[in-house]
């Protein structure tokens, strides 16, 4: 067992040069996996674990607040916002299939205590308030430790709403930190697109970090919007709002707050070493729609104006593009298309 675990190890590091999605464990320890490897090589089942832990799945109203931390456009920021704003909108006023729709996912990802257990209720995701930090407070070379430090200033000096142990009306904060693209921190597109964490004030929260790779090798965070840096060389898709960076973005905090939603303090749903998981999307990596495999993203809606690639509908009338998701129900990496 112990050799066909690293045969799987070896593999899955090859491919991931390849395909180029971050993972989002708690410990900011990134791990990358592709589950169709070989037929030589036996894999374990991919199931995600329930680690009797809390999760952010379960609350009524989750807020996720944003800091810009570095030179974004304001351009940028609004594509960033819809696609946050897109959680929380009826699907039917967003198109087929939805923003909605895909992160709908995450309310099967259940608990265990008897009101957790219930069948899911609509779930109100917010885009909460965003605090810019265009002076680089901490300079343009972030260690990942920098990360928790931008947020709980944040906190501290109430730039954003600070986390309560009980709100009247079951609201949870998530918060999350992203980079623009001449920030360097720890790691970044070396070995991570993203991570989430937590820490305390008062009591535990989460937060999670994404940077944007346009300029620090997008073909390893950006994909399949670049051209990626080692395995099949096939073209890359046209971003569906133009711009590489961002789009590649959307891709990684879309897996990174569904990681921590579902496996927020290392106690929730995964499988494998607490501290290096495969969570909810990292599971499923460089899958995009139905018929995936290594260097091809899946079957995908093609805008026939701008030949730009989506999945998914948002508000405004954006278009995005999200990775494949674990389903607890099928037990398999859902897509939307």
């Amino acid at each position: 067992m112990a050799v066909l675990r690293y045969q799987r190890i070896v593999m899955h590091f090859m491919l991931v040069c390849m395909a180029a999605l971050s993972t989002v464990d708690a410990a900011a320890r990134p791990l990358f996996h592709w589950r169709k490897l070989s037929a030589l090589v036996q894999e374990d089942p991919l199931v995600l674990k329930y680690h009797n832990g809390p999760l952010l799945t379960t609350t009524p109203t989750l807020n996720l607040h944003l800091i810009w931390y570095g030179n974004f456009t304001s351009g940028q920021r609004a594509i960033v916002a819809d696609f946050v704003q897109s959680l929380g909108i009826e699907s039917g006023k967003q198109g087929s299939p939805s923003v909605l729709t895909w992160w709908k996912t995450t309310e099967t990802y259940r608990g265990s205590a008897p009101s957790q257990l219930n069948q899911a209720q609509p779930l109100n995701r917010r885009l909460g308030k965003q605090k810019l930090d265009e002076a680089y407070s901490l300079g343009k070379s972030l260690k990942r430790n920098d990360i928790a430090m931008l947020v709980k200033s944040a906190i501290q000096s109430r730039a954003l709403p600070p986390p309560e142990k009980k709100k009247s009306n079951g609201e949870v904060e998530l918060y999350l930190v992203l980079t623009s693209d001449d920030v360097l921190v720890e790691n970044f597109c070396s070995s991570s697109c993203g991570f989430h964490g937590s820490s305390k004030a008062g009591i535990e929260y989460a937060y999670a970090w994404v940077g944007n790779s346009a300029t620090q090798r997008p073909g390893q965070c950006a994909w399949p919007f670049h051209q990626p840096i080692y395995g099949p060389q096939s073209p890359p898709l046209l971003p569906p709002n133009g711009d590489v960076g961002i789009d590649g973005m959307i891709i990684n905090i879309a897996a990174t707050i569904v990681g921590a939603v579902t496996n927020p303090f290392k106690s929730g749903y995964f499988q494998g070493d607490a501290a290096a998981p495969l969570e909810a999307v990292s599971a499923c990596p460089g899958m995009y729609g139905s018929g995936a495999y290594p260097g091809y993203a899946g079957k995908l809606f093609v805008d026939e104006t701008t030949g730009a690639s989506y999945n998914a509908h948002g508000v405004n009338g954006r278009t995005f593009l999200l990775p494949a998701m674990w389903d607890p129900t099928s037990r398999s990496c859902k897509t939307l298309v």
